[in-house]
């Protein structure tokens, strides 16, 4: 019973009777990478410790003599991981995302309001299982502070990819066929990961939904589980010719600075509980040039060089 706020003393209220009864519906799916594959970033134990406890910055001297990038921690420290050991992959990414990118793809949909679909759906677990060979992958770009400092940044990429998601919906305010055609358009319009569509980047992490008996996919789940990620990740394949010369340079000048007696395991200390993840310490990365990647570009707060 309630009663409505202009009525006059006297009057008498009124019972609901007329509200929607809504059930919970699902909507599953397979997904297959397009483009250049997904790029996997999260927020390192590095940067999460210097969140935590800073130590400040560092003055001139200390620069000089400890160094500033761990190519091979920061790869390996990129993805999101399952602890699971029975789990089917090693690597994943966050479900959030791709209910962010359902919801960026309403935007452009005639029908659909962006805060409506973010509130009437959500993609089922924290994590979604990736399927994909790793690779190293790094870039030049430039930060978005006031002078667009350069910097190289190293992630770990996989050129091809499968997911399996599950998204729970309420209904009848949403129909199947509406989440399936919200999907479509953001595997291309959103994308997942670094660098994707959804911020002028380019297009990787772009995706499209196909049947759980499609070859490709079928292939892509069949040779890119969890031990083949674990792997990948112990002995890095760089992922094309510029990962692979930069790569190059930083082994040829890590063994001129142990000469010449710089630190070189400053830099690397604070992403122990990176490498901890993982069996075994990694080897030098390899080249593989079977997968050659485009010129990335980067997220809103970086740019490339």
């Amino acid at each position: 019973m309630t009663k409505g706020k202009d009525n006059k003393p006297g009057d008498t209220t009124h019972t609901i009777t007329d509200v929607l009864k809504v059930t919970k519906g699902t909507f599953e799916c397979c997904l297959l990478g397009t483009g250049t594959g997904i790029i996997l970033n999260r927020m390192s134990e590095k940067v999460q410790h210097e969140l935590l406890m800073p130590r400040g910055r560092k003055t001139t001297a200390e620069k000089a003599i400890t160094l500033k990038h761990d190519p091979f921690a920061e790869y390996r420290a990129a993805p999101y991981t399952l602890k699971d050991p029975k789990a089917a992959t090693l690597l994943a990414h966050v479900s959030a995302a791709f209910k962010k990118a359902v919801m960026t793809a309403s935007l452009d949909l005639p029908g659909a309001k962006k805060a409506q679909i973010g509130r009437l759906t959500y993609v089922e677990g924290e994590y979604v299982p990736i399927y994909g060979l790793p690779k190293l992958f790094m870039r030049p770009v430039r930060s978005a502070d006031m002078n667009r400092t350069p910097d190289i940044r190293t992630r770990l990429i996989i050129p091809v990819w499968a997911a399996r998601l599950q998204i729970t919906f309420v209904q009848p305010l949403i129909r199947p066929q509406a989440i399936a055609n919200l999907l479509a358009a953001a595997g291309m319009t959103a994308g997942v990961g670094d660098w994707r569509p959804e911020k002028g980047a380019g297009n990787y992490g772009t995706f499209k939904i196909v049947d759980q008996d499609d070859p490709e996919y079928r292939r892509v789940v069949a040779t890119g589980g969890r031990a083949v990620q674990i792997a990948g990740l112990e002995n890095p394949v760089c992922y094309d010719d510029e990962t692979t010369e930069l790569l190059s340079w930083y082994d040829a000048e890590l063994a001129d600075r142990k000469q010449k007696g710089v630190d070189t395991h400053v830099a690397t200390a604070s992403h122990g509980s990176a490498d901890r993840r993982h069996s075994t310490p990694g080897k030098r990365a390899r080249t593989n040039h079977s997968t050659p990647g485009s010129p990335g570009r980067a997220t809103a707060h970086e740019s490339v060089t």
